[in-house]
């Protein structure tokens, strides 16, 4: 085996992934492929089998990245302290603001990639019933009855994949604005001002 060019250094996992995940969120998973992939890093495409055993493989990576940023973020940010309902739905709005712990370009992909995948509806559906099961505890800490608990959280979940599917803009001045009332109607509670700061401080918009 020769020696790397120095100036042509391997190209790592994170590259080819984050090629796959542009092409997937620009044009679907079938226009996911290893040639046209090497083409687009200008790179070879033996450098693929490097990192990936073949493509099934490439497409099972992104899938576990989705499911632990998104769903795994998800839970996460549900189970996170709070001291009443509203700071705890602001804990969860955290997601729909920062992409890195959901990414909802990527999961407006899977599913519509899941529509033709039994397989990965299969997975699709138990991500999201556990991202529902995660906002029904959250509501059932804070001493709401069960069956208040699942409308409550239902009503957010087909609020954001509302959001995700229409693919809506906002300015995030806007959408920051609009979130302690989406608080209130999620919950029955006027959220105090206190928490409101708080979750405005881990958002700064640089208006201020």
């Amino acid at each position: 085996m020769t020696a790397s060019d120095p100036t042509r250094p391997r190209a790592s996992e994170e590259i080819w992934l984050k090629a796959a995940y542009d092409v997937l969120t620009e044009s679907g998973v079938e226009a996911v492929k290893i040639m046209p992939l090497a083409k687009r890093l200008g790179l070879t495409r033996t450098g693929f089998y490097w990192h990936f055993k073949d493509r099934e493989a490439l497409l099972e990576a992104m899938i576990r990245h989705w499911e632990d940023t998104n769903t795994g973020n998800l839970v996460a940010r549900c189970e996170a302290y709070a001291a009443s309902i509203c700071e705890a739905v602001f804990n969860l709005f955290d997601c729909w603001l920062d992409n890195r712990l959901f990414d909802s370009r990527l999961d407006l992909a899977i599913r519509n990639w899941a529509r033709n995948d039994p397989a990965l509806q299969q997975r699709l559906d138990q991500a999201d019933a556990r991202r529902k099961e995660a906002m029904v505890g959250m509501f059932l800490r804070f001493g709401y009855d069960r069956t208040e608990a699942e409308l409550r959280a239902l009503t957010m979940i087909y609020t954001q994949i509302g959001y995700i599917s229409l693919q809506v803009t906002e300015d995030l001045d806007q959408r920051l604005a609009l979130m302690p009332g989406y608080v209130e109607i999620f919950t029955g509670q006027k959220p105090d001002a206190a928490s409101i700061r708080r979750f405005m401080a881990r958002h700064p918009t640089g208006a201020e």
